[in-house]
């Protein structure tokens, strides 16, 4: 079986590419206004990210599972999904969300679910997988009806995905990796100041460890009551890139690059668990990245701002969160609370949409993220922009099952998510709730604890729990779930008691 398809990486395979970009305008005003228009997406779920940073992430081989809440594109009855994944997914998964669907029958929404997988759960992308298997790219295409109202979905995008929407001759819906530079740490500072929005004191652009140490000295010298920098490669993520540098008492007329050389080793502390400081400075030898101040603040809050620019050039505030970090110094992405607090989160979504419409005026296309620290100055709060995601994230899939579950939508003006009937909604989520003891459970007694205990989701008062990550469950002991309730507190309230449960089942005593 052959491919005839212009060179990855050529001119010709851009023009191509470019071509069926033109495609997602029509599409966008024609097909994606109409509920019941004929359309296919193609899910590609993979993260096409370092898998090195990766490798250090509990459980990452089933983050492909974060995309699942795709599928409640199927409640649209003229809809099909082909999702496409690494390796199977249990059927038990894929029952669960299907059964999700309110008001639609399981039956009518498997028929237009296609899901197919590459049986490979190497340490390299989903993507990369795909392309090195002409028969499984050809079953993706019999399993598109009509490419001229199909398009690719996927969690980022890089040279491998503009390959694969090349080949499948479907538009991709996501930043054209030619504009790839705004995701970066440097690129997001230059962005920042560009739109007028605060930033730390730093410098970007470093691409040597001599810089590094060069940077870091100016900035103490600039800041002498600095304690910390935060050092971050260029494409880390989830704050597994980040590593934290500790000046302690020194004086700053000490502070030189030599010094800082002698001194990385022993003051380096990387984020992501059981990367040495060494192995962190190799990463950052052949990646580069930046340096900046450490925002301290006895108030200090990570919010973050969801958008997306769409095809006909619109940009749109999809949502507000406040971050639930941990790590060693509070970088990682362990989950987040929706919307953000009411104290700031209009300043934080106007902060936001300045950041977004630098980008819409680049032709960036798709969902990103905006990620600031927050602090409270008197009665004031102060936001900080620290990084821009060019793709999907931690918060896409509880957002995501909000909306489907509910099918409300977000309102810009109130900075509050309202259901049909005018009923404010907000959520409690994380996707790194990890206890040894829940390899005890495999993804079918999950679903049994879900029923007996009643602690699905209730459609007649849109609110409730839904799980995910639950093919890590036995493996990792690892899963994520969305709380949904009327307000912050009930939400963190019934995500509480559903832990409770689990832990009661696997003999976790409270406290």
């Amino acid at each position: 079986m052959h491919d005839h398809h212009p060179e990855p990486g050529s001119e010709r395979e851009r023009e191509v590419f470019l071509s069926l970009q033109t495609r997602l305008e029509p599409m966008f005003r024609e097909v994606y206004a109409d509920p019941l228009a004929e359309r296919t997406v193609v899910v590609i779920p993979g993260l096409s990210l370092d898998q090195e940073t990766l490798a250090h992430i509990a459980g990452a081989p089933h983050y492909e599972e974060r995309q699942l809440s795709m599928l409640m594109l199927l409640r649209l009855p003229r809809t099909r999904v082909i999702f496409v994944t690494s390796t199977p997914v249990d059927p038990v998964i894929i029952d669960y969300y299907l059964s999700l669907l309110s008001g639609v029958p399981s039956g009518h929404a498997r028929r237009r679910l296609t899901l197919l997988s590459a049986y490979d759960s190497s340490a390299r992308s989903l993507t990369s997988k795909i392309l090195a298997r002409p028969r499984l790219l050809q079953r993706i295409r019999d399993a598109i009806v009509d490419p001229a109202t199909a398009h690719l979905s996927c969690f980022n995008a890089t040279a491998d995905e503009v390959a694969l929407a090349v080949r499948l001759g479907v538009p991709l819906y996501a930043c054209d990796p030619a504009l790839a530079r705004f995701g970066t740490k440097s690129g997001s500072r230059r962005a920042f100041r560009d739109a007028g929005v605060p930033l730390p004191d730093g410098t970007e652009e470093l691409r040597s460890i001599d810089e590094l140490h060069g940077a870091l000295a100016a900035l103490k010298r600039r800041n002498p009551e600095l304690r910390r920098a935060a050092i971050k490669l260029e494409e880390g993520f989830s704050g597994e890139g980040n590593a934290v540098f500790d000046f302690g008492e020194i004086d700053t007329d000490a502070v030189v690059p030599a010094w800082i050389e002698r001194e990385m080793p022993l003051r380096l502390a990387p984020e992501a668990a059981g990367l040495s400081a060494e192995q962190y400075l190799a990463k950052f030898a052949r990646m580069g990245g930046v340096a900046e101040a450490w925002l301290e603040g006895e108030d200090k809050r990570s919010p973050s701002v969801q958008m997306r620019i769409t095809p006909i050039g619109t940009l749109e505030i999809i949502s507000t969160h406040d971050q639930l970090l941990g790590g060693h110094s509070g970088q990682v992405f362990l989950g987040s609370t929706f919307p953000a607090d009411a104290r700031y989160r209009g300043s934080l979504q106007a902060a936001g949409a300045r950041v977004g419409e630098i980008l819409r005026n680049h032709g960036v296309l798709g969902r990103f993220s905006v990620d600031f620290i927050t602090a409270r100055e008197g009665e004031t709060w102060k936001h900080h922009a620290i990084e821009i995601n060019l793709r999907k994230g931690g918060t896409t899939l509880p957002f995501q099952m909000l909306q489907f579950l509910t099918a409300g939508h977000y309102d810009p003006e109130r900075c509050e998510f309202l259901t049909p009937t005018g009923q404010v909604r907000a959520y409690y989520a994380t996707d790194n709730l990890c206890r040894p003891e829940y390899r005890r459970l495999t993804p079918d007694d999950l679903v049994d604890l879900i029923l007996e205990h009643r602690l699905h989701f209730d459609p007649t008062h849109q609110q409730g729990v839904v799980f995910n990550l639950i093919g890590a469950l036995s493996e990792f002991g690892k899963l994520s779930l969305v709380s949904i309730a009327d307000t912050h507190e009930h939400a963190e309230d019934l995500y509480r008691r559903t832990v409770a449960v689990i832990d009661r089942e696997v003999g976790i005593e409270p406290g």
